[in-house]
């Protein structure tokens, strides 16, 4: 008769935290899956379906069974999903616009930030608000919010925040698709400059893409790179951040002056732009990089009340909006100007 060997302890507790974690994450991902299947076929921007169809179970929140999965998408898969983001970008794209349009994008973005801040406190919300619904506007809509709450103090409504920040920088996005084309149509901009106008003022990557290639395949790439450039804005912003709100919040808080999830970002840009990710790995980081967001998004769509949500009010959404008007202004009048 042989004696059965028990699992190592290590292993055991590996498979019960797997089990504790499985039912909340397979939750999330049962959400992104449905918002990302109605994306497309209907067109709309996947982010926003993941956190309306959150928000309808949001019961679960209050589940023991479902709760720590769900802490861990609003958390781990999310900056997860941000780090990936870096196998996108290459220096050599970003460089290829120029140094005048790299300026350009790039203060467009701090000055975005600086704004938001003054408008909020001179609306009377806190600072921290200026900087996430700041940061939403200025880089790259729902990725930068959600990359940017991850670093900002935590408080009683910074989840109510984080969330209206997705769905007003989610719907200003796709207003802007429609009316940003039109303006640089209208202005008779030439390829370089309407790039550089859609691609530094419309806030997310896919709708981006679709107001660039509906004008020309050449104003399409531009407005592309310049976007993914923006993107980029999030390690230098994420960055001051850190340093700025660790400080505040005691070095407890973390451990690194700027989060893992930064510095994998940018290791990931350097492997890419020296040419070290095959294609083929590329569009399997890029996939998984949409569905952990997807997913994260899901998850915070689940921890929001509707009743809470509805309780924002009309300032925030001026607030954003005001935000948004600057950085088109800047970027329109900077791009004409340069060229």
């Amino acid at each position: 008769m042989t004696e059965e060997i028990a699992p190592p302890a290590r292993w055991v507790q590996i498979r019960g935290e797997a089990r504790r974690l499985f039912p909340g994450l397979l939750v999330c991902l049962t959400i992104a899956a449905a918002a990302r299947f109605l994306a497309n076929h209907y067109g709309a921007p996947h982010m926003l379906f993941a956190l309306l169809l959150g928000m309808a179970f949001h019961f679960l929140s209050e589940d023991t069974v479902c709760r720590p999965g769900i802490d861990i998408a609003t958390k781990y898969v999310l900056r997860t999903g941000v780090a990936l983001l870096g196998t996108r970008i290459t220096v050599e794209a970003v460089m290829s616009l120029g140094l005048g349009a790299v300026a350009l994008v790039g203060t467009g973005t701090f000055l975005t930030i600086a704004v938001g801040i003054l408008i909020s406190r001179a609306a009377g919300y806190p600072k921290t608000f200026g900087v996430l619904t700041g940061g939403a506007v200025g880089i790259c809509g729902a990725s930068a919010a959600l990359a940017i709450a991850a670093v900002l103090p935590s408080g009683r409504k910074s989840e109510q925040n984080t969330v209206f920040a997705v769905i007003a920088v989610t719907t200003l996005s796709t207003i802007a698709m429609i009316v940003y084309p039109i303006i640089a149509r209208s202005l008779g901009l030439e390829t370089l400059a309407a790039g550089l106008f859609l691609g530094g003022t419309i806030h997310d990557v896919a709708q981006v893409v679709g107001a660039g290639y509906s004008l020309s395949t050449e104003i399409g790439d531009t407005s592309t790179i310049t976007k993914l450039f923006r993107v980029a804005m999030l390690v230098p912003v994420v960055f001051v951040l850190s340093l700025a709100f660790g400080r505040q919040t005691g070095p407890s808080r973390q451990q690194l002056p700027v989060p893992l999830f930064v510095l994998a970002f940018c290791a990931l840009v350097a492997i890419n732009s020296a040419g070290w990710i095959p294609a083929g790995i590329a569009r399997i980081t890029e996939s998984a990089s949409g569905w952990f967001l997807v997913a994260a998004i899901a998850g915070l769509g689940i921890k929001t009340s509707l009743k809470q949500l509805a309780q924002v009010g009309p300032g925030p959404v001026a607030v954003m909006v005001a935000e948004s008007l600057f950085l088109a202004g800047w970027v329109l009048g900077g791009a004409v100007w340069l060229l």
